[in-house]
């Protein structure tokens, strides 16, 4: 690959844009850097749900040669996780039962993409059924971490996460309901943002965010600087109308005195399930940065983390199994290994009877409000994403600090915040023994997104993206 097109795709989404702008590129020059760094790559990561270069390079044509108003997103090559509705693209969830789909219509979030004006490559793999933090299918095989082939990108968006932190797009659209935005941006090391439901209109997902789903489901913008997550989540943001669980609030851009107001609290780990000496740094050196930069930063954790796990659990795993089983009975045969192994998870339980829903569902409500007043001195979290780095294909267990910790509970950090509907970001800051990157989660209270948003970016700038070998 020419320096000059590596030194592009993996400069920042907003310095892309920049150089549109500015004239000094095209948006078919900026286009066909990426479709270099795709054809390049993706046979090695596999990225990649639907990818169509001519089709690509005849919109970027097209946009070039266009006299319409440009948006804030002009130009700029982007993707979507093949669970969020785009018209034209198959959009499949990563399942044979839903081979050579393609919506008609634009979610919501993808026909605002589109009028910002964002250029979009295609499609991004994910686990069957978005229901596994490894991305793996039958349909369109594994996807890999550029930091290591041999270890998962995370998921469910983990064709997502690879994707941009290799240079083969610029930003892009994720989806988490237990942190599928962010364990794969930790993974990868880049960034994103869980926003608060609703924030980001979620109207179109695959599958629909609703019932529990619309209390944990979110759409989150993931990119490789906060500066860039930032920018998609205000292009993106606002209310839809047809949603009931979008609300009517308008964008916020707090100054750094109105940031500084918010007490932090940070904590290394909940003291039930270890991590590993390099996540605990990662901690303490964002914690350090931020006090650096003028914030209140003192230890604390809330205490009822354990128990919104819990409910995380039932909500997660047991009704995600049970909104499934319509459209899986009689064709198990046809499930990767990877929904079946969620399957099982979930049928080792006794089955949620009415009574247990209701009385799960009436404790959550209850919990996010305890958890919501114990942080009323400290309404910003800085914590853990996952007890460890990105794993290896197929590992389901680990030894942390001399103790086993198991598959769920390693990415138990990210569980918490769907179960309190709060707004988290995802930034890189430090570094395994490996070599591989270790994120912290900046969590702010429900629609206070521009909060996480606005500190995870000074965490950002000091720390930040760095490219993995294989994208230079």
């Amino acid at each position: 690959m020419h320096t000059a097109d590596s030194n592009i795709v993996l400069s920042s989404a907003t310095q892309q844009l920049q150089l549109l702008r500015s004239r000094r590129i095209s948006i078919t020059e900026l286009c066909e850097a990426h479709i270099r760094q795709i054809e390049r790559l993706n046979p090695s990561l596999n990225v990649f749900a639907d990818f169509n270069p001519d089709r690509v390079r005849a919109e970027a044509s097209r946009m070039d040669a266009s006299e319409k108003i440009r948006g804030p997103l002009y130009g700029l090559p982007v993707t979507v996780k093949s669970s969020i509705a785009t018209a034209g693209f198959r959009c499949e969830i990563g399942s044979l039962l839903h081979r050579g789909n393609i919506p008609l219509e634009d979610s919501v979030v993808v026909a605002r993409l589109r009028a910002a004006g964002a250029l979009i490559l295609g499609t991004t793999n994910c686990p069957e059924f978005l229901m596994a933090y490894e991305t793996d299918n039958l349909l369109h095989g594994q996807t890999r971490n550029p930091w290591d082939i041999e270890r998962t990108p995370g998921g469910s968006s983990g064709g997502e996460s690879a994707a941009i932190a290799a240079g083969m797009s610029a930003a892009g659209l994720g989806s988490d309901s237990g942190g599928s935005v962010r364990v794969p941006a930790h993974f990868t090391g880049i960034c994103s943002l869980k926003p608060t439901p609703g924030r980001i209109p979620g109207r179109g997902h695959l599958p629909p965010c609703v019932g529990p789903f619309s209390i944990l489901g979110v759409i989150g913008p993931m990119a490789r600087t906060m500066q860039d997550v930032s920018l998609l989540f205000h292009a993106l943001c606002g209310q839809d109308a047809e949603d009931p669980a979008s609300p009517p609030l308008d964008t916020r851009h707090p100054t750094l005195d109105d940031l500084r107001q918010n007490g932090i609290g940070y904590f290394e780990s909940d003291e039930l399930v270890p991590v590993t000496p390099e996540t605990r740094a990662a901690v303490r050196a964002a914690a350090e940065a931020l006090r650096e930069a003028g914030f209140r930063v003192v230890p604390f954790r809330p205490h009822t983390l354990e128990s919104l796990r819990q409910l995380w659990w039932k909500f997660f795993v047991q009704c995600g199994a049970m909104f499934y089983e319509p459209a899986i009975r009689g064709k198990r045969e046809q499930l990767s290994p990877i929904f079946q192994e969620f399957l099982g998870i979930a049928e080792s339980v006794q089955a949620l009877s009415a009574t247990k829903l209701l009385d799960a569902w009436a404790a959550l409500d209850q919990l996010r409000a305890e958890t919501l007043a114990a942080m009323r001195e400290h309404p910003v979290l800085i914590c853990p994403v996952a007890s460890i780095p990105a794993f290896r294909h197929g590992e389901r267990s680990w030894t942390v600090e001399g103790q086993t910790v198991n598959y769920l509970d390693a990415v138990r950090h990210t569980q918490w915040f769907n179960a309190l509907a709060a707004p988290a970001a995802v930034v890189p800051v430090g570094k395994s023994p490996e070599g591989l990157p270790v994120g912290v989660q900046i969590i702010a209270r429900p629609f206070h997104d521009e909060t996480a948003l606005g500190i995870a970016a000074i965490v950002d700038s000091a720390f930040g993206y760095s490219p993995p070998g294989v994208a230079e």
